[in-house]
């Protein structure tokens, strides 16, 4: 399958079910496409953040899309993130997942070491070159460090580089600046500007971006894709309601102990909680190092999951 140009939608950061000896749970995550596809989600993300690629070996990289894209079957378009310090090692993880089956690859700006912004457009154009599946940039500061600054993000897109932009930065007016400048950009005529907040994705839509990458749809698909669908309708007072009733679900990434945890471990520990919760996947064990939640607060996650009427 190609992928749709450019992607839209709901496109949710698919969380990486794991075994107790933190293996990928195969199973689990099949299950976990399967209530995804239920809930009408428009594409899969997979080896994003949120999937915990990071913490993965190339093996277990490689099994994920495997994986995902083999269970999909062509009825859904799957992005994979090609995430690494260099361009070398990126140009060998796109080898591996559009191998594996990806019909994108999502690829975040060079980080360990310090970069330009002449490197970090070198960076995207040799990616390009190298790839037979579309390229979107992923904005990523605070994980690389560079925020990816929206003039070369719209030269890119201009010179056919990247396919679309997966803003995951929390600045919303640069993330404006990147979609009206597409808009009005006569160079660029495929491009998709996707939000990865959970929190803003109403505001996101009404400003003219393409869709949203939130990581809390892996707990919810169909709120973020009843969202999506009311915004496109322009139900704004309802999309409000709906954009309201998932930022009080998003609390549950709160639960964890911060005197223990980080931000990480609270956040994922609480989605893939949720998910076991739910039903979908049968461990929510995180990759180490991350502390897991506790009991206790697998209770709170249980709580937020009820007044959102999820049990």
């Amino acid at each position: 399958m190609t992928i749709p140009a450019p992607p839209t939608g709901v496109v949710p950061p698919v969380c990486t079910p794991l075994t107790p000896d933190r293996e990928v749970d195969v199973p689990s995550l099949r299950r976990l496409v399967d209530h995804l596809t239920a809930g009408g989600v428009h594409g899969l993300f997979v080896l994003g953040s949120t999937s915990e690629a990071a913490y993965l070996t190339d093996r277990q990289r490689r099994l994920v899309v495997e994986t995902v894209a083999g269970h999909v079957a062509g009825r859904l378009p799957v992005l994979a993130g090609a995430i690494d310090m260099t361009t070398p090692r990126v140009l060998d993880h796109v080898r591996a997942v559009t191998e594996a089956g990806a019909d994108a690859v999502v690829v975040a700006a060079p980080f360990y070491t310090r970069t330009h912004p002449a490197e970090i457009a070198r960076h995207y154009r040799l990616v390009a070159a190298a790839a037979s599946v579309p390229v979107i940039a992923y904005d990523i500061p605070s994980a690389v460090h560079t925020k990816l600054p929206a003039g070369l993000v719209l030269e890119l897109g201009a010179d056919g580089v990247l396919a679309g932009l997966k803003d995951s930065s929390g600045d919303l007016a640069g993330f404006r600046e990147v979609v009206t400048g597409a808009r009005a950009h006569p160079g660029i005529t495929a491009f998709s500007a996707l939000t990865g907040s959970e929190l803003v994705v109403d505001s996101a839509l009404a400003l003219g971006a393409d869709g949203a990458v939130p990581g809390l749809a892996n707990v919810d698909p169909h709120g973020y894709v009843r969202l999506h669908r009311l915004c496109r309708d322009g139900e704004w007072q309802r999309a409000r309601a709906e954009q309201e009733r998932l930022c009080a679900l998003f609390r549950m990434t709160e639960v964890g102990d911060p005197a223990r945890m980080g931000g990480s471990s609270a956040a994922l520990g609480a989605f893939k909680a949720a998910l076991y919760l739910r039903g979908v996947i049968d461990c929510p064990a995180t990759a180490e190092p991350q502390v897991p939640l506790s009991p206790e607060e697998v209770e709170r996650v249980g709580k937020h999951l009820a007044a959102a009427g999820l049990l």
